[in-house]
């Protein structure tokens, strides 16, 4: 039986796919995205969260039958929304085999991922195929830049996501519009190429950027470094994506 480590289960989740759904976040992830909001995700261990004078231990490990009967006390209300359930991250990718064997047990609920695509074919591919909708996070379309801002190259983000929309696989592409970073039109138009092409693409939605995310850092005693004004407001052109003939929404 395998097991797993989530750092939060947020319920009656509205944004995270249709209907009400309860959101899985699993701990650890391979990118230090330059901006990212959720720094309790980074490490797949179980770390401490001070925050004041109070302590509180983030990470809790479950076997995929424990996950899977919590996930089951819910089932009805998420059915009978037309929701069900979402595995985000962190990095869903960085514990698929865990997943996977949470999702076979769910007895006919809609399940949706959301990842980077960073992570081996095998996962991804085997992921994806378990699943009704993925949300895909693209961040930066140059190599260099995506090295730079997330530490790692995105050749493997893309051709994961090239076999996605082979597959047509319902998914929805996710880019958080980072000041200067990846709200850049140069940016926006090369990952508007991306997405061109027959697919299940469903929509585009830009995201906001997440100004709270210097506090969790220091509860967690790790240095937040923006290379960006966290308060400026952000390019939000949404002409590149115009003619992908999808809904492009701001979040």
């Amino acid at each position: 039986m395998e097991t797993g480590v989530t750092f939060d289960l947020q319920e009656f989740s509205l944004h995270d796919g249709p209907g009400i759904r309860l959101t899985v976040f699993m701990k650890g992830c391979p990118l230090r995205c330059n901006w990212c909001h959720n720094p309790e995700g980074f490490e797949p261990e179980t770390q401490i969260l001070r925050c004041n004078g109070r302590e509180r231990s983030i990470g809790r490990k479950w076997t995929s039958q424990e996950l899977i009967a919590h996930i089951a006390l819910q089932a009805d209300i998420l059915r009978n929304s037309g929701g069900g359930v979402t595995f985000s991250g962190g990095e869903v990718l960085s514990q698929a085999d865990f997943v996977l064997e949470t999702i076979r047990g769910l007895d006919g609920l809609h399940v949706a991922i959301e990842t980077s695509g960073y992570g081996s074919t095998s996962n991804f591919r085997a992921l994806t195929k378990a699943v009704d909708l993925v949300f895909f996070d693209l961040k930066l379309a140059d190599a260099e830049a995506h090295k730079r801002y997330t530490g790692a190259d995105n050749s493997l983000i893309r051709a994961n996501l090239e076999y996605l929309k082979s597959q047509r696989k319902a998914f929805i592409a996710r880019i958080a519009l980072i000041p200067g970073i990846t709200d850049t039109d140069d940016n926006l138009n090369a990952l508007a190429g991306w997405l061109y092409g027959d697919s299940g693409l469903q929509r585009v939605e830009l995201l906001s950027c997440n100004p709270a995310a210097g506090g969790k850092y220091a509860s967690l005693g790790m240095e937040f470094r923006p290379e960006y004004d966290e308060y400026k407001a952000p390019n939000c052109n949404m002409q590149p994506f115009n003619d992908l003939n999808i809904t492009t929404v701001i979040m």
